[in-house]
């Protein structure tokens, strides 16, 4: 069988934010040829050498990291990049490879810009509904993505952090505020109630109007929760990245420092897995990473069947047919409601219900709606555990999950190989 979406993603506008991250570049880094690319330096060089290495070479910083001993560089054309690899401050530089959000298909479904009263969607509670004393308070949320709707009446105090492009972090694509309503979505009488209603959440916008972004993005916005986690209230204790791109654990080391760093202080980063499923998740960053609670998509209630081939329908906790997965999966958790099959043996994706640009709800599938609700999991944790490690967080979302050994069930469709691990899904405390 073929997996067809229907009901889910990432919606593209006609306008697109340009990715310049807010920084303008001399002449000398302008031009038809010009690459960016992650430069690491010597221990000891700061930003204005490394400044002054980009622009010997003919090239220009675009960014410099604090928390990692890197720079974003813009350089012309080879000569130039040759001249920055032979500068003696040089120790590497990798190419800055394009981020983007992880989805299937466009949203819809089931949503609508008007009131109707407040949801609790299939996949909050599947994974365990918010109480008075388990709900987020006091436990801040990083919403790494395309930005949030800041006006929605359902993520109300949500803050204004930081934007790799530059001014706002205000979403302009709508993929970061369907993560943000699953997080955190507000206990009110409006939208959806989140996995941790009570959370603070702070926008953070790595992705552009597109859905798209790079490693430098990223490595901004993580660059600015290392900075700030601990001076804002309440302090970030959760990093939510429902985004990624191909590629292995060693082509960009710099990205995994910072969040081995995050790690280090405290900070939780919690990945999708990835929407191939002819891919591990080794294949895939920053989720192929040990320090990341990497999370893989499964459905969350059962389906409806019309195919007579096959015998029963999709069920509660099966492995949704897009998901990537494999060894380096900590948990798996909601990121579609069902899976229902046609009369011609075709599948359909009932998407996760959350929020929408500009209000009220929609639908969205992917592994980029499984991991916030590991998120505001991990954020209930840290409530109930103020005192806990990064590695007892993730070894708990691990030992806490629902059906090891038996969840996710496999997927009926051809794409689909059980990956030797059934690692349950993620409960809420």
């Amino acid at each position: 069988m073929k997996g067809i979406v229907s009901a889910c993603g990432l919606c593209l506008p006609v306008v697109a934010v340009a990715l310049t991250l807010g920084i303008s570049r001399p002449a000398a880094a302008q031009g038809p040829d010009a690459q960016d690319y992650i430069v690491t330096f010597a221990d000891g060089v700061d930003a204005p050498a490394r400044g002054r290495a980009a622009t010997a070479a003919g090239g220009a910083v675009l960014r410099s990291f604090r928390g990692v001993r890197a720079a974003a560089v813009r350089v012309p054309n080879d000569a130039a990049l040759a001249r920055l690899a032979a500068d003696p401050s040089v120790l590497s530089i990798v190419p800055d490879r394009r981020v983007s959000a992880y989805q299937k298909g466009k949203p819809g479904g089931g949503g609508g810009t008007g009131g109707g009263g407040q949801v609790m969607p299939a996949g909050v509670t599947r994974v365990g509904v918010p109480t008075a004393s388990s709900n987020g308070a006091g436990i801040g949320v990083a919403i790494l993505d395309t930005g949030v709707d800041l006006a929605h009446a359902d993520l109300t105090g949500t803050v204004n952090a930081f934007s790799a492009f530059g001014g706002s972090c205000a979403d302009d694509e709508g993929h970061g505020t369907h993560v943000a309503g699953t997080v955190a979505g507000r206990n009110n009488t409006v939208g959806v109630v989140g996995v941790a209603p009570s959370a603070g959440l702070y926008c953070v916008k790595v992705l552009d109007g597109n859905g798209d972004g790079s490693d430098a993005t990223l490595m901004a916005g993580l660059d600015w929760v290392l900075d700030f986690h601990a001076a804002v209230t309440p302090k970030i204790r959760v990093v939510n990245m429902s985004l990624g791109r191909p590629g292995d654990i060693d082509d960009n080391p710099e990205l995994r420092n910072l969040i081995v760093a995050l790690e280090a202080a405290g900070v939780a980063v919690v990945v999708s897995a990835g929407n191939s499923a002819s891919v591990e998740t080794s294949q895939m960053i920053p989720a192929g990473y040990p320090e990341v609670i990497s999370v893989a998509s499964t459905t969350a209630v059962t389906g409806t069947n019309g195919c007579r081939r096959l015998a029963s329908p999709i069920a509660a906790d099966t492995a949704s047919f897009f998901t990537t997965d494999g060894a380096g999966v900590t948990v798996s958790a909601p990121g579609e409601d069902s899976e229902s099959v046609d009369k011609s043996c075709l599948i359909s994706s009932l998407g996760i219900l959350s929020l929408k640009l500009g209000g009220g709800t929609t639908r969205m599938s992917g592994t980029s709606m499984a991991a916030p609700h590991v998120s505001g999991i991990v954020a209930r944790y840290f409530q109930q555990y103020p005192s806990w490690t990064v590695a007892m967080a993730r070894q708990y979302v691990r030992d806490r999950a629902a059906g090891k050994g038996v969840a996710p069930r496999n997927s009926p469709t051809t794409s689909y190989t059980f990956d030797g691990i059934r690692e349950g899904v993620a409960q809420a405390p």
